[in-house]
Parts: C-alpha cells; sequence; structure tokens
C-alpha cells in the first residue's frame, strides 16, 4: 500500500509510527562478526518502537550535520541523476509490504515499473571516496534490498553523492539486482523475528500497566 504523503513531514512521521522501516532494517539485522548474537542497536531501536506503539507518538529524527548535509543535497542528487543516466525520477512516499503491513520503506525514488533509487550523500570524504574503489558500502545492503523487499521492485541504483568531488567522481552509480535468496531466506526471516520479538516486548509492557 502506498501512501504519496511528502517524506519528513509531519504526517510522514505519524504513517511510519511503529513500523519496522527500511531505513532501519541494518540495525534489525545486526549481529556480532564474532559471536552472531544481535548488537545493542537492535534493541535499542526494539525500544524506540515500543514506545511509539504504546505512545502512538513517533520519534522525532535526530538532527545532526552529517544527516542535514544529505537531506540539502538530495535533490541535487537526484539531478544530477537524471542528467548523467536520462532516467526521469518520480517520487515515492511511504509504502507498506502488501503482506506484512508492520514492515514498510521509503525509497528516494521510482524508476518506470521495476526500479528505484536509494541516495548516499555522506558528510565523510572518505565514504565517498570509498564507494567509488568498492562499491556500495555493506551496511546498505540491508536497506536496499529491504526497499525492493517491500516495494516488489527488482533493481535499485546506489547512489553516492558528493558535490565537493573532482567532477569525474561527484556522482556514483551502481545498479543493485534484487536478490530473492538474500530477502527470502534471510531479511524478511530476520524482519518477521525482530516484529515477534517487538510484539512480545509490548504485551509485556501493557501487561504490566494493567
Amino acid at each position: 500500500m502506498e501512501d504519496t504523503i511528502e517524506q519528513r513531514t509531519e504526517a510522514w512521521l505519524q504513517a511510519r509510527c511503529g513500523k519496522i522501516t527500511a531505513s532501519r532494517f541494518a540495525e534489525v539485522m545486526a549481529v556480532s562478526a564474532r559471536t552472531g548474537k544481535p548488537l545493542q542497536a537492535r534493541e535499542d531501536y526494539m525500544l524506540t518502537l515500543a514506545a511509539e506503539r504504546t505512545s502512538g507518538i513517533p520519534k522525532q529524527s535526530i538532527s545532526s550535520k552529517s544527516l542535514a548535509w544529505g537531506t540539502d543535497l538530495e535533490a541535487h542528487a537526484r539531478e544530477a541523476y537524471e542528467i548523467e543516466t536520462g532516467n526521469i525520477v518520480t517520487e515515492s512516499g511511504f509504502v507498506l509490504h502488501p503482506t506484512h503491513d508492520c514492515i514498510g520503506a521509503s525509497s528516494d525514488g521510482w524508476i518506470g515499473d521495476d526500479g528505484l533509487i536509494e541516495i548516499k550523500c555522506p558528510h565523510d570524504e572518505k565514504v565517498h571516496i570509498r564507494t567509488w574503489l568498492y562499491g556500495m558500502p555493506e551496511d546498505h545492503i540491508a536497506q536496499v534490498q529491504g526497499n525492493m523487499l517491500v516495494t516488489g521492485r527488482q533493481w535499485a541504483d546506489f547512489i553516492s553523492y558528493d558535490p565537493r568531488a573532482g567532477q569525474p567522481f561527484r556522482l556514483y552509480v551502481q545498479r543493485i539486482p534484487r536478490d530473492d535468496d538474500y530477502i527470502n531466506n534471510k531479511l524478511l526471516p530476520g524482519l518477521l523475528q525482530f516484529e515477534a520479538e517487538l510484539q512480545a516486548m509490548v504485551e509485556t509492557l501493557r501487561r504490566k500497566a494493567a
């Protein structure tokens, strides 16, 4: 189900309230490389969602210099991408998974009927240069594949944009195909397990308050 509410507005925050969203899928899937146990980021996100579900009030996004940088540059990155590729980007709203409405995503735009884009404008120049050298960072896999999981789309163009870079290197674009093996056998089971634990946490809170 798609909602065309403008992103980052109060209405958009409310639509996402209590939902597991693609921008946080990496935290849901975060486990220690050494022990295989969930990292603290996973519990912290679960606690945030439990607070949202029990209050009905969305947690306000934390503003920071790096986040403001990325938000301010997003439109410029989108325009540079359209000029470079010839693809026309249409804006997308908040989308819920057609079966599991606890899961949602707000991609950075649609390309035709099958594609989408995910834009990153890193504040740290090293991140952008590293992306040019080695490709999309692994910590974005869950979000990018998660957008495809939710929307059913078949590919994503991952974009890294830094206007401070030399002219040939300002825009990086990498086509990421849908990985059904990862989506069906790792990502979706991990998200549903997280949802089950979150529901149990909320039930415990309500029982204690009764």
